[in-house]
């Protein structure tokens, strides 16, 4: 009696794949890159479930106020790996590394080049920072470029005393830059105006002491913007937009000075005042008589 023949087995159909294709980045990498990656994408993720990224940029306020830049930078990286384009983040590593010596100063330009990226207009000292490590030229355009977003915010923070004293080195070092001589007249320019609004807010008749400063402050202004048209002329420069800015200013201030009289204004060698120095000179006025 012959057995019963075995029916063929059927093969099992195949599962399907649901994990996601996270091995498409790992292409190329060493099983030691690979297990570092997948070590620091599972640290990346559970630092985003326990610390919002404000709260990582809270540790690392505190830790740089405390002067431990090591753990501020620690704190700061994980800020960055949840949120990499995040710009306080990047503002923030791009100091720790420059804290951190000479070893981390090309870590933390590549942080602020990246910030500079992203946000162009706004934050000026991640331009102070770069003119402070770089030479020549390029540190002067760095600091130009610092200055110009400085003082379009000053009519929100009302601090004119880093531009004043990076305006003063500057024409110390070269006093044959457009940029520097035009930047110079709208320090003095915002100066005259702050001043005139804050007379009008406190709504009082203009003192004998105001007037002089505002002369001061309106001729100093005309006599840097003057310097600027005609160096621009000289120079044979091509930024079109500053002439135009240039040309608005010394509008509303009067025109070009001629001849002599700048001549003289410059030889003065009129320093706008900052607003610790216009603070003291307030504080010392009433001992005058």
């Amino acid at each position: 009696m012959g057995g019963q023949a075995k029916g063929k087995k059927k093969s099992k159909p195949k599962r399907k794949d649901t994990r996601t294709n996270t091995d498409a980045g790992f292409v190329g990498l060493s099983p030691q890159e690979r297990m570092k990656l997948r070590v620091h994408e599972k640290a990346k993720k559970k630092t985003a479930e326990k610390y919002s990224v404000q709260q990582l940029l809270e540790k690392t306020e505190e830790c740089m106020d405390s002067f431990d830049f090591e753990m501020a930078g620690l704190f700061c990286q994980r800020a960055l790996d949840v949120e990499s384009t995040n710009l306080q983040a990047l503002d923030m590593q791009g100091h720790i590394c420059s804290e951190l010596g000479e070893t981390q100063k090309a870590k933390g330009i590549s942080f602020m080049q990246v910030y500079l990226e992203l946000s162009p207009d706004e934050g000026h000292s991640k331009y102070m920072y770069l003119g402070q490590i770089h030479t020549g030229q390029e540190a002067v355009n760095y600091y130009t470029k610092g200055i110009q977003v400085l003082l379009s915010t000053l009519d929100k923070q009302a601090q004119t005393t880093m531009a004043v004293d990076v305006l003063e080195g500057l024409l110390d070092e070269d006093d044959e830059v457009v940029q520097v001589w035009y930047l110079s007249g709208w320090v003095c320019h915002l100066q005259l105006e702050k001043a005139k609004e804050q007379q009008e807010r406190e709504g009082r008749e203009v003192t004998e002491e105001e007037t002089e400063e505002w002369s001061a402050l309106k001729e100093a202004a005309r006599s840097y913007l003057t310097k600027a048209t005609k160096l621009y002329s000289k120079l044979r420069c091509d930024d079109q937009p500053m002439l135009e800015h240039v040309e608005q200013l010394l509008g509303d201030l009067g025109g070009e000075l001629e001849g002599e009289e700048e001549d003289q204004l410059l030889d003065e060698d009129y320093e706008p005042c900052s607003d610790e120095e216009e603070e003291e000179d307030n504080a010392e006025s009433p001992m005058d008589h």
